[in-house]
């Protein structure tokens, strides 16, 4: 598929595909899952990955987050190939370099949202920084919410503190699945606007997953992908842009 508005090759990549590919399965069943991406993403960059159901989207996020093993092909995070490692170290990389934001929260019910917060620090046997957590707080509006249990929270405001629990621990790239699937219209709207000022101010990479052309149009790229391929990479996309190029998918 050809288009009319590609994004540059990013300079300063933070995480990087080359030749990317995913195979399930053997013989007659065999599914290729991604079949050869290869795209990288830049410091303080914000892209939305779309695409059909089963075009990859979603594995392409697990194997650039360490969460899957590519059948082929290198990914590098933070300078580092993460392809080859095994799963100990994997697990180091997930902890330390990598924030996740998912739909359902993933918040311990018995936690308060601060020991939510700076629970991936306490695993890692890291001090908090107390200067970082008392802004990502005020900036995400969580000053009188930090003593409640998540069942006190609204979901707008469980998705801030799993927003701020991925950004505690300063990672290379924040990967986000669906991150507003659960969200009304006006929580969408502000997590997005957040997530858009941590790329702009903070120069946090992030990379996320959704269906939603309105949620694609806060992004400053947008990929999209169909039957394990990169099929089109949109710059400054708006949701007509987006969902018209979605449109040429037949999705």
């Amino acid at each position: 598929m050809t288009t009319t508005t590609t994004a540059p090759a990013p300079t300063d990549q933070i995480a990087s595909a080359t030749g990317l590919t995913k195979t399930y399965g053997t013989g007659e069943a065999q599914v290729h899952a991604l079949a050869g991406v290869s795209i990288g993403f830049g410091r303080g960059s914000f892209t939305a990955v779309m695409g059909p159901s089963g075009s990859g989207k979603s594995t392409l996020m697990h194997c650039l987050a360490g969460l899957d093993r590519p059948t082929s092909g290198e990914v590098v995070l933070g300078g580092q190939v993460i392809s080859q490692l095994s799963d100990r170290e994997l697990t180091a990389v997930r902890r330390d370099r990598v924030g996740f934001v998912f739909q359902a929260f993933n918040l311990l019910p018995t936690l308060t949202a601060e020991q939510n917060i700076v629970l991936p620090l306490e695993l890692a046997g890291r001090r908090v920084d107390r200067a970082l957590l008392a802004g990502l707080v005020d900036s995400l509006r969580l000053g009188d919410r930090l003593t409640h249990l998540p069942s006190q929270l609204s979901g707008g405001q469980q998705q801030r503190v799993a927003i701020a629990r991925a950004l505690i621990t300063q990672p290379a790239v924040v990967f986000a699945d669906e991150p507003t699937g659960a969200l009304d219209s006006t929580s969408s709207h502000q997590l997005l606007n957040y997530l858009r000022h941590t790329s702009q101010v903070m120069e946090q990479t992030i990379v996320m997953v959704t269906h939603d052309p309105n949620a694609a149009g806060y992004a400053d790229r947008t990929v999209l992908l169909s039957d394990g391929r990169l099929v089109d990479d949109l710059v400054a996309p708006t949701p007509d842009m987006v969902l018209a190029a979605m449109k040429k998918l037949g999705a």
